[in-house]
C-alpha cells in the first residue's frame, strides 16, 4: 500500500530531480523545461508544436465546447490508441471525429453499425469474378487511417468482433490472405448509453482493446446559446435548383491545417516524453489495486498500465509538458479504467457504482 506522504515525498522528489533527468537524457531528445522555469530559447520544432493548436483551433470553428473530447482525441491520434465515446444523443459524438479527420488530412471511413450487418461490410469479402472463374479481393472500410464506428453496440456480437484482429494487430484477414492497414491506423466507436432495445453489449475483450473510454456531457448553458447563434447563421445549402438549411457537417472545412507528416512528427516528439520509474511504479500498483479490490469481480488486464503510460505522455505533450507528473494518472484513471473493470453481484446489490470504486482506489494510492 502506498500511503499519502510516500506519494507526497516521490512526487516531491521528482521535481526536484526533474533538470538532473533531462540532463541524463540521450541527445536529440526534447530539453523544453516546465513553464514555470525561465527559458532561454525553444528547442522544438514548429511542426510538433503547432499540430495540436491547429487542430484544435479547426475543430473549435465546428463544435462548441468538448475541449477534454477533443483532448482524448488528440491523445488517441498521437498514441494510435482507439478510443471509445459514450453519450446520448445530440453530443457532437460523430461530428467531432469527423472535423478532427478533416483537419489532419487522414484518410477516414464511417460505418453505421446496424443489426443486420456481417463482417464483411466492415473488412471485405472475396468476390468470385464469374467471367474468369477467380477471386478477387474487395476490401471494406475498415482499410483506412481512421474509421468511425457509429453506435457500435448496434451490431451483432460477431461484427464486433470483427474488428479484434484490426485493433489489436493492425492487419485484417480474408480468406486466407492477411493484409496489413494503412498506418497509422485507430477506431473511434461511439455508443448511446439510454437505449437497450436492438442493441448488444460490448464482451470485456472488445472493451479492453479501446485505450480510452470517455463519457461526454451535456455543454454548459453558454455553450448551449452559442450552439444556437451558430446555427442562425449557417444559412442555406444550395444545390440543383434546390435548398435546405446547412448543418453544422456542412461547416467542416475540407482544407486540412495539418498533413501526415506533422503528425508522424508529434507522435515522434510523444515517445520522447519522460516517464520517471515512480510514475510507473504508481501505475503498477494502481493496476493492482483493480484486481484486489473486493467489489470488484474482474479487474484491469496489463493493457491498463500501458493504456495509462502511453495517454500521460500524449496528454503532457498536448499540455506542453517533455514530462509527466501525477495529475496526469488521476486525470485519465476515470477513461482507463472504468469500462475495464466489472464490479461483483454483491457491490451491485448494495448499489455500489464503478466510479465510487475507483475513487476509494484512488484515494488509497494517494
Amino acid at each position: 500500500m502506498i500511503c499519502c506522504e510516500a506519494w507526497f515525498w516521490a512526487r516531491e522528489a521528482q521535481r526536484l530531480s526533474l533538470a538532473s533527468q533531462l540532463a541524463k537524457r540521450p541527445l536529440g531528445m526534447n530539453n523544453r523545461v516546465p513553464r514555470h522555469v525561465p527559458q532561454t530559447g525553444s528547442t522544438m520544432t514548429n511542426a510538433p508544436t503547432n499540430f495540436v493548436p491547429a487542430v484544435r483551433k479547426r475543430v473549435a470553428e465546428v463544435v462548441v465546447g468538448q475541449d477534454t473530447v477533443v483532448e482524448r482525441m488528440m491523445i488517441a491520434l498521437l498514441t494510435g490508441g482507439h478510443l471509445l465515446l459514450i453519450g446520448v444523443p445530440g453530443t457532437a459524438k460523430t461530428l467531432l471525429v469527423n472535423a478532427v479527420a478533416k483537419a489532419v488530412d487522414l484518410k477516414f471511413s464511417r460505418v453505421q453499425f446496424t443489426i443486420d450487418m456481417l463482417p464483411s461490410d466492415i473488412l471485405g469479402s472475396e468476390i468470385l469474378d464469374q467471367a474468369t472463374g477467380q477471386f478477387h479481393t474487395r476490401k471494406g472500410p475498415a482499410f483506412t487511417n481512421l474509421l468511425l464506428a457509429d453506435e457500435i453496440n448496434r451490431a451483432a456480437p460477431k461484427v464486433q468482433s470483427a474488428l479484434l484482429e484490426a485493433m489489436q494487430e493492425r492487419k485484417v484477414t480474408i480468406g486466407n490472405t492477411s493484409y496489413p492497414l494503412p498506418v497509422p491506423f485507430l477506431v473511434i466507436a461511439t455508443q448511446n448509453p439510454i437505449e437497450q432495445a436492438g442493441t448488444f453489449e460490448l464482451p470485456e475483450a472488445q472493451l479492453d482493446r479501446f485505450m480510452l473510454c470517455h463519457r461526454l456531457t451535456y455543454p454548459t448553458p453558454d455553450q448551449e446559446e452559442e450552439v444556437l447563434r451558430r446555427q442562425l447563421k449557417m444559412g442555406l445549402k444550395r444545390t440543383e435548383g434546390g435548398a435546405m438549411p446547412k448543418t453544422a457537417f456542412d461547416m467542416i472545412s475540407g482544407e486540412p491545417v495539418c498533413h501526415l507528416g506533422a503528425l508522424t512528427a508529434a507522435m515522434e516528439t510523444v515517445q520522447q516524453v519522460h516517464v520517471s520509474e515512480v510514475f510507473m511504479k504508481h501505475c503498477v500498483e494502481f493496476v493492482r489495486l483493480t484486481r484486489t479490490h473486493p467489489n470488484i469481480e474482474l479487474g484491469c488486464s496489463p493493457r491498463a498500465g500501458l493504456a495509462i503510460v502511453q495517454a500521460a505522455r500524449a496528454r503532457a505533450f498536448v499540455l506542453e509538458r517533455d514530462y509527466v507528473v501525477p495529475e496526469d494518472l488521476f486525470e485519465l484513471a476515470e477513461d482507463v479504467v472504468l469500462h475495464r473493470i466489472r464490479l461483483t453481484y454483491e457491490a451491485l446489490a448494495e448499489g455500489q457504482k464503478p466510479g465510487t470504486v475507483l475513487e476509494e482506489i484512488l484515494k488509497r494510492l494517494g
